[in-house]
């Protein structure tokens, strides 16, 4: 009778503990995590390596330069002003010419690029002619940017974009093209009608991403419009031209400034006057 309680009270404490001495046993034998040696660079090392991998001959890229010119509405205002610029020796990136809200006005925008001082000094030649009111410099200011992009898309895919450019006489073109199984020539009718409906929905859907349409669809290509500030139009013609842009034609850019929300604006944030003052100090009523 002594020995079976005797035992049964070890199994039990053998069973309650052999978790614990399961993980205790585990955790001696767990292997060490592994360990990354970091370089010790020395002082005079470290400098060499910043110099051999520093680029050189760094030379800082002309930024764009946008001036908004008010000028006469009459003929001959836009070869005076261009004539000024090129006896200069600018290289106009856009121009635009558009009539404003009054009949006698309009509005010249123009992009250049070119340093500050050379800007500066074309600036006040250009307002110094007779039919220029006044030449304003937006480089510095926040203006809204906008550029009208029309672009003809190929619906047949790159093999027959590249096939045209070949048959054009471009010889960068492959000449393995037409051989092709995915060209149109060695397409079923059910087979380029299926991957024109692809290419168009592809097409479609990156042009609502830059928030433009499709305005026409043929057999063979279809025409996008798309109007945003000229980097987006950039990245936008980039995504298209695998698919094989056919034509296209940009407005060139057209800027006006902020308008600002408030003429007086508080420096720092609101407080609210029960941050201020405590209520509960307060009389009652």
């Amino acid at each position: 009778m002594f020995r079976p309680l005797v035992q049964r009270r070890f199994q039990s404490s053998s069973s309650s503990t052999a978790a614990m001495a399961y993980k205790l046993l585990r955790n001696k034998s767990r292997p060490p995590l592994p360990t990354l040696e970091t370089p010790k660079w020395s002082t005079e090392g470290a400098v060499a390596s910043i110099l051999y991998e520093a680029p050189t001959g760094l030379k800082v890229p002309d930024r764009p330069h946008v001036l908004n010119c008010l000028v006469q509405n009459e003929p001959g205002v836009l070869s005076l002003v261009s004539g000024t610029l090129a006896a200069r020796g600018f290289n106009i990136d856009s121009l635009v010419v558009s009539h404003t809200e009054v009949n006698d006005l309009s509005r010249m925008t123009i992009v250049l690029r070119e340093k500050d001082a050379v800007i500066e000094q074309a600036r006040k030649q250009i307002e110094g002619l007779v039919p220029v009111y006044a030449v304003l410099d937006y480089t510095n200011a926040e203006i809204i940017k906008r550029e009208l992009l029309l672009a003809r898309i190929s619906l047949l895919g790159p093999e027959y974009f590249e096939d045209l450019l070949r048959q054009h006489g471009d010889t960068s073109a492959s000449d393995s093209v037409a051989s092709s199984k995915y060209h149109p020539k060695n397409l079923t009718v059910s087979e380029i009608l299926r991957m024109k409906h692809e290419y168009l929905g592809a097409i479609t859907a990156i042009s609502e991403q830059f928030g433009g349409k499709v305005l026409d669809i043929s057999e063979r290509s279809c025409i996008v419009e798309l109007s945003a500030k000229p980097s987006r139009v950039s990245s936008f013609l980039s995504l298209m031209r695998p698919f094989g842009i056919l034509e296209s034609s940009r407005s060139g850019m057209m800027a006006l400034p902020r308008t600002p929300t408030s003429a007086f604006e508080l420096e720092g944030p609101t407080v609210d006057a029960q941050d201020v003052v405590d209520v509960s100090s307060l009389p009652p009523g």
